[in-house]
């Protein structure tokens, strides 16, 4: 085959595939299969390879790795990448406001701040010559950092080549490299599995993924950049940094859908507690919100100190983690007979919630991390919900401090104690363990269980403790007179009781699922077996197989699931609550019901009476496909209170705008329809 023939096949192959990964994971709204994907580029790295003279600078083959390098070579920013000057209060922001009137004092336009989330990753920046990716760095000391190119060129949402239909002679791209948490928890998961360390943040993994020798490594993590700012432009100009970062939009970048531009300071602050608020929702880690200046005259005008911008602050959000010392450490037992050791810590408050114990899981986690009585640890809030011990601080260590000892026998009932090959974790062999049973039965009376309102765990706790039940079934003969034997019960209080135990004799079949606490079976899951078998009746007789065939059954689970059933004091369980009058309902087994199926939604701006997360649910649940960037193909965009960029280009585009009240009478319309 001549060259210029295959020169013109390797180059249709190139923006072929760059424009499938653009649209893959940038758009998130793919046009090919994985199938006809992968022959595309299996044909193109075979040309490659025959013809190594005709590969391009953006060839999308150069994601997977280039050979390993011996160092990282230095590289000087052309602009400083300075760090950010912080405040952590509502009034030092206010001083930051303050300053920027006073610096800007006399100016003839109104200050205006563009506003956006402050990613907790790595931040580096990209040189793009004539719309081609020539080098990438990190940030290092903000002058000089390293070059880390090949590393950064395995970063499936950078673009090699803008896509700009005229590329600027010179354009300098600023962002983060960051990882989403559920890919981390997954890489966790696959490091835990092959004996490896494991990352304890998904910062650290990302960080630690860019400044590998061998790109090859890099490629294999599932890293995601998004761009926040530029250094040098030349080919282009703009007046505002909002205006910038559409433009850097259009080469192909992702930026924050969560970035707007105020004028306001009370807005901005709402915008702060918005975004503090959707911690949790969101799939990256942030740490703040960034607030600066919008023009880039009124920035030039302001300067910068030696080491940061004065139109510039990061503001805070509290700190997820936090430092305390380790006062003891004792074991609790679960529902399923685990011995959990959980650190007794000196209180401190993390992510403004005072904690004062955290899990340590199981033994193996309490020896790698050599947790001991009398540690300095740090401590954080995973998800910023569950505390847990991150590490030891041993540089702060007396020598003072004690090794714990996980116990043989139970300590609630002093049964021996045994860890199974293969398993993690010591359990306590007796069945009929009052730790057990009462945390059994706070299972089953739960909210995700058949919930009994007002049956807390104090009293579920006195009432196995006074021997009134030993199993969830025993609820279903307590009167009002065994309630009344309780402390601190008045008569009314009894009554209540005894009426939420009736209420809950009719559950729903995925409520009563969960309620029995077959291992390894959440929420989720039981609404999944309650939909595939229609009746506790049909769960109760399925067998390995066919529990297998469900799509997210596996091994495990399945020999749960069966091993409960076979239980005969399981089974007896189960009787005993049909005679103590629970209703045992049966579904239907119904077509999903996806009117929304072919329809792309974008969601931006803050939604009072959804997060960004139950939106997104609520849609997807309906058939809908939600992507993070308007396009020609977005069908509707979603708009919230104080919304970014994406609104305008929305209008730009004519797509359908719903205001949030347009929103819920558009969800209530398929609910009814249900």
């Amino acid at each position: 085959m001549p060259d210029d023939k295959v020169k013109k096949e390797i180059d249709k192959l190139v923006e072929e595939i760059n424009q499938h990964n653009y649209r893959y994971y940038v758009l998130d709204d793919p046009e090919i299969s994985d199938a006809e994907y992968d022959r595309l580029f299996d044909r193109l790295a075979e040309l490659e390879k025959k013809h190594p003279e005709l590969k391009r600078p953006d060839s999308p083959t150069q994601r997977v790795g280039a050979e390993p390098a011996e160092k990282f070579n230095s590289v000087k920013h052309s602009v400083p990448m300075l760090s950010l000057g912080k405040c952590n209060t509502e009034e030092e922001f206010d001083d930051f406001v303050r300053r920027c009137n006073d610096e800007l004092a006399g100016d003839a336009d109104k200050i205006e701040y563009h506003v956006e989330p402050k990613f907790d990753g790595l931040a580096v920046e990209l040189v793009y010559k004539n719309g081609i990716l020539e080098i990438g760095s990190t940030r290092g000391n903000g002058v000089t950092g390293e070059e880390i190119t090949e590393n950064l060129k395995t970063v499936r949402t950078i673009p090699l080549k803008l896509r700009a239909e005229k590329p600027p002679k010179l354009l300098e791209v600023r962002g983060e490299v960051i990882m989403h948490k559920d890919d981390f928890e997954k890489m966790n998961k696959k490091r835990e599995e092959e004996a490896l360390d494991l990352f304890a943040n998904p910062r650290n993994a990302a960080a630690g993924s860019l400044r590998q020798l061998d790109p090859k490594i890099t490629a294999s993590r599932p890293l995601r950049f998004f761009a926040y700012g530029i250094g040098l432009i030349e080919g282009e100009s703009f007046e505002k940094l909002g205006d910038a970062l559409e433009y850097v939009e259009e080469c192909g970048f992702i930026i924050s859908d969560e970035s707007e531009i105020n004028d306001d300071p009370e807005n901005i602050k709402k915008k702060y507690y918005a975004l503090l608020d959707q911690r949790t929702d969101v799939q990256y880690d942030m740490d703040g919100a960034v607030i600066k200046v919008n023009s880039f005259r009124q920035q030039s005008k302001m300067g910068e100190l030696s080491r940061s911008p004065r139109w510039a602050t990061a503001w805070k959000f509290p700190p997820a983690e936090e430092t305390t010392k380790v006062e003891d450490i004792f074991v609790q037992v679960g529902r399923t007979g685990i011995i959990t050791p959980v650190a007794a810590l000196k209180p401190v408050r993390v992510s403004g919630v005072e904690v004062r114990r955290a899990s340590l899981h199981n033994e193996d986690e309490l020896r790698k991390k050599d947790i001991r009585i009398g540690d300095t640890v740090v401590i954080r809030r995973a998800g910023d919900v569950i505390p847990e011990v991150v590490k030891a601080v041993k540089s702060k260590r007396s020598g003072d401090e004690k090794e714990f000892e996980m116990p043989d026998k139970c300590p609630v009932c002093g049964q021996p104690a045994t860890r199974l090959e293969g398993e993690a974790y010591y359990r306590c062999t007796n069945i009929a363990c009052p730790a057990q049973v009462k945390e059994r039965i706070i299972h089953f009376a739960s909210k995700s269980g058949v919930d009994i309102d007002g049956l807390g765990d104090k009293l579920i706790e006195q009432m196995v403790e006074k021997d009134l039940i030993n199993t969830p079934a025993d609820l279903y003969s307590l009167k009002k007179y065994d309630v009344l034997k309780l402390e601190r019960m008045a008569d009314k209080s009894a009554q209540n009781i005894i009426d939420a135990i009736d209420a809950s004799r009719k559950p729903e079949l995925r409520q009563l699922i969960h309620a029995l606490g077959i291992r390894n079976v959440g929420e989720h899951l039981a609404d999944v077996l309650a939909s595939y078998f229609g009746s506790l009746e049909n769960l109760m007789q399925a067998d390995y197989d066919e529990l297998s065939e469900i799509n997210e059954v596996g091994p495990t689970i399945a020999d749960s699931i069966v091993n409960f059933f076979k239980n005969d004091q399981n089974k007896k369980m189960i009787e005993r609550l049909k005679e103590g009058g629970m209703k045992f309902p049966t579904v239907e087994k119904k077509q999903a019901f996806t009117p929304l199926e072919g329809q792309t939604f974008v969601l931006t701006g803050s939604l009072s009476n959804y997060s960004r997360r139950q939106a997104k649910e609520a849609l997807e649940k309906l058939g809908a496909k939600v992507t993070s960037s308007v396009s020609k193909k977005t069908d509707h965009v979603v708009v919230g209170a104080d919304p970014g960029s994406k609104y305008d280009k929305a209008r730009k585009l004519d797509i359908d705008i719903m205001d949030e009240n347009k929103f819920e009478e558009f969800l209530k319309k398929y609910e009814r329809k249900q």
